[in-house]
């Protein structure tokens, strides 16, 4: 057997590919029964790849579906979406599409998660006006409000973020990063960049713990770390915190069936003049139940140590839990309740100094998962808030971590510029980030009559002198709100304008900050009305006794004389004209092409002729002998296309066709050009 060494989002996930299940010719059916068997054992990536073998040949719905849902369970949400689409936009005269409306959600979230936040917003509303599930109309709500905020979100100025590099990254995922100092960070990986297959010399296919430290030119190769203490074998060993003495270390050994988490639970490890000493479960924590990513912390003045768990009585997936410490177990875990936690996954925490970092899918945001923060005042946590970009992205983003000074950190993402072992966003990245000490920066915001005004530009000019320097410039159609980042010691001029509208004008300056500063600057446009169009001078045409005229609109279902309703333009503008020349009357005429039988050609346009003449009777008001109804049939072929002669559609379309002309009355009339023109 072989396996591919893929490590996701919180855990390590393999996905196995045996020798070929069937060989030879299989059948659909076999096909079929082969991707079900390997979904039974967790194998995603074999049962993915079998049931696309079936669906080439069966075109199931259902199927259909698996691969959407097999492709966003893998984290490829750009197939995922792709897929979604397939299902949801699949129509059936027979019966209904039985995924609809509540296939809408997810796939709403698909597109959210591939940037196409309109999108998105249009297909979650869908789902909202469509679906009775109420637990899935408040998280398509949450999806679109998170949607919306990131049409509106700006990065933040202050915040510079980098791969941490390949020798830290590898195509497989590495995860749950700690800085012990500036220059040393663990972490947890597989560290591979290719599949891996069992029975070779190298049987090792688990996640260990890693440490790299930084040399000269960045981060140095990564080795293992910790021992044979922390790193067991058969284990998948990861998420490290430290105590806040740096004595203890606590980390998580897990097991998995097929891609399935089956077992993780908390373990520690004390630190002797040898090493870590060999590790033990944490006491008065684990349970049945899955416990992942320790976070060492503070609570009440106590020393605490958060953590995510699936245990019976949470808001829904996993939440965050703490537990006090008690010598060298813990209290009973408590959970930190539905001011942090949702009805979705809630994950990787990390305190420092007051405040609680996690990653959630449940709180509005502009991607999968985000990164929130949620302060303590000493007796309850303040209301999560997004960290907006870069620190998020369209996709995955989690274990974010900051030192106390908050100047410099680390989170995981699978955003564009990573690096993947299969699809683009399967595998995360350890991201380094940091903040210049002084920031500089200005939030331009463009408005007319008091309101924002969107598709606007803002042009940022540096001031030397009273001459103009160096420009920046940016334009937006999806939000009012421009930044820039700023230069000390500098005077500046804004500039706000958009076609249409009478351009705005500032000046300020960054002489003497010595803090970080962000300026706002508001930009009042005057709306400039358009002067009123010139009327238009109707073209008229002249047409004299017994000169055809066509009307251009009067068409017919096949073997049928029913006026449509497109064709009552004509006949009013029709009857608009026999009341202005009442002394006029007319021949109406219907005229076929030469296909079919003279004789029934005949009779057909008679009836066709007489329907219009009706029409103008009736609903035009016109009186009877004033109109005579001819059918023509094929008696006047305009072209070549006689009978027997072999002619394309267009040109019978040309014979096809209904007529007036003038038989008493004026000699001649106007008719306004447009009024009788081919739509």
């Amino acid at each position: 057997m072989r396996y591919i060494l893929l490590s996701f989002l919180c855990f390590a996930f393999l996905s196995q590919i045996e020798a070929q299940p069937l060989r030879g010719q299989t059948t659909a059916k076999q096909k079929l029964e082969t991707a079900e068997a390997q979904l039974a054992k967790k194998d995603y990536y074999q049962a993915l790849e079998w049931f696309e073998k079936y669906y080439k040949e069966e075109r199931d719905l259902a199927v259909a579906k698996q691969i959407a849902d097999l492709h966003f369970m893998l984290r490829d949400y750009a197939k995922a979406t792709r897929w979604y689409k397939r299902v949801v936009e699949r129509k059936s005269r027979k019966k209904p599409n039985p995924f609809l409306p509540e296939l809408r959600y997810v796939y709403g979230r698909t597109l959210k998660m591939n940037g196409n936040y309109p999108d998105a917003i249009e297909e979650l509303t869908l789902y909202i006006s469509e679906s009775e599930d109420p637990v899935n109309i408040a998280r398509a709500k949450r999806e679109i409000e998170g949607a919306r905020l990131a049409q509106s979100m700006q990065p933040d100025m202050e915040v510079s973020l980098v791969n941490a590099g390949k020798k830290v990254n590898t195509k497989s995922s590495e995860y749950s990063p700690l800085l012990a100092s500036k220059d040393e960070m663990y972490f947890t990986a597989m560290r591979e960049d290719k599949i891996k297959e069992l029975g070779s010399r190298d049987n090792d296919y688990h996640s260990k713990l890693f440490l790299s430290k930084r040399g000269e030119e960045g981060w140095e190769e990564a080795m293992e770390a910790g021992g044979v203490n922390i790193n067991r074998e058969g284990y998948h060993t990861g998420n490290i915190s430290f105590s806040r003495d740096g004595q203890r270390m606590y980390f998580t050994r897990a097991t998995l069936e097929g891609n399935a988490l089956m077992e993780s639970k908390l373990y520690y490890s004390d630190k002797g003049d040898e090493g870590w000493a060999p590790a033990n479960e944490v006491p008065g924590i684990n349970g049945d139940y899955i416990i992942r990513q320790p976070a060492a912390g503070e609570l009440f003045g106590n020393e605490v140590i958060y953590f995510v768990s699936n245990m019976d009585g949470g808001y829904g997936g996993y939440d965050l839990y703490y537990a006090t410490r008690q010598g060298d177990g813990f209290a009973s875990p408590v959970n930190l309740g539905d001011v942090v936690n949702t009805d979705m996954d809630d994950e990787s925490p990390y305190f420092v100094d007051g405040t609680l970092y996690f990653s959630s899918e449940g709180h509005p945001g502009i991607g999968g998962f985000d990164i929130f923060k949620s302060e303590w005042n000493g007796s309850v946590w303040s209301a999560p808030m997004n960290m907006g970009k870069p620190y998020n992205s369209m996709v995955d983003d989690l274990y974010y971590s900051i030192d106390k000074d908050g100047y410099s950190g680390t989170l995981v993402s699978n955003r564009e510029g990573g690096k993947s072992l299969k699809g683009k966003t399967c595998c995360t990245d350890i991201w380094e980030l940091s903040k210049e000490e002084v920031v500089l920066d200005l939030q331009a915001l463009t408005f007319a009559d008091g309101k924002p005004l969107n598709g606007a530009s803002v042009q940022l000019v540096e001031m030397t002198n009273n001459t103009m320097g160096m420009t920046n410039d940016k334009t937006s159609e999806a939000s009012h709100i421009f930044g820039f980042p700023l230069k000390s010691e500098m005077a500046y001029m804004v500039i706000g304008s958009k076609e249409g509208f009478v351009a705005d004008t500032l000046q300020f300056n960054t002489v003497g900050i010595t803090t970080t500063t962000s300026f706002e600057q508001k930009l009042n446009l005057t709306f400039i009305p358009p002067p009123p169009p010139e009327p238009e001078e109707p073209e008229y045409e002249e047409y004299t006794t017994n000169e055809p005229i066509e009307l251009g609109n009067i068409f017919y279902d096949f073997d049928d004389d029913k006026i449509l309703t497109e064709a009552e333009a004509d006949l009013s503008y029709l009857a608009e004209l026999m009341n202005k020349y009442p002394d006029m009357i007319i021949e109406l005429s219907s005229h076929t092409d030469s296909q079919g039988l003279s004789g029934y050609n005949k009779k057909l346009s008679q009836r066709r002729a007489t329907s219009a003449k009706n029409w103008l009777v009736n609903r035009g008001g016109i009186s009877t002998d004033r109109i005579q109804d001819v059918g023509y049939g094929e008696t006047q072929i305009r072209n070549q296309c006689t009978n027997g002669v072999k002619c394309e559609d267009d040109e019978h379309r040309y014979n096809r066709r209904t007529e007036f002309k003038i038989v008493a009355g004026p000699t001649s009339i106007q008719i306004e050009k447009k009024r009788l023109k081919k739509n």
